[in-house]
């Protein structure tokens, strides 16, 4: 067996039309935290615990993100790990967010939710 060369992702990309706009939803909704502010584009990081940051990116024609059509379902880029999908879920409708239903069944619960520029994103445990 070959030896992974890669031990973790380090971070997202995620088109937005006003990046310092954008960090203020992820702040204030998804927890996260500013690293690097600048004009095009500001890095947060996803939680403290986390290696993980996203980057929002000035995109002057954006468009949401939109994955190819396909067989399997999948209708966005990026899944976040909640502690609790349920909790989560709550907590995001609470706070106005656009949250579709949770699905799937068992321990695969999933569910997609909109940032303030359209762009689908996912929460799977």
């Amino acid at each position: 067996m070959v030896q992974p060369l890669m031990k973790g992702l380090e971070g997202a990309f995620i088109p937005v039309r006003d990046p310092a706009r954008s960090a203020v939803w992820y702040e204030e909704i998804l927890g996260c935290t500013p690293l690097y502010v600048e004009k095009e584009a500001v890095t947060m990081k996803l939680a403290e615990e986390s290696q993980t940051v996203i980057c929002l990116v000035r995109t002057p024609d954006h468009k949401p993100m939109e994955f190819p059509e396909n067989h399997f379902g999948v209708t966005k880029y990026y899944n976040f790990l909640p502690e609790d999908i349920e909790e989560t879920h709550r907590l995001l409708c609470e706070r106005g967010v656009r949250v579709n239903p949770i699905g799937g069944e068992g321990s695969m619960r999933y569910f997609t939710f909109f940032d303030p520029d359209g762009n689908p994103l996912g929460c799977c445990n």
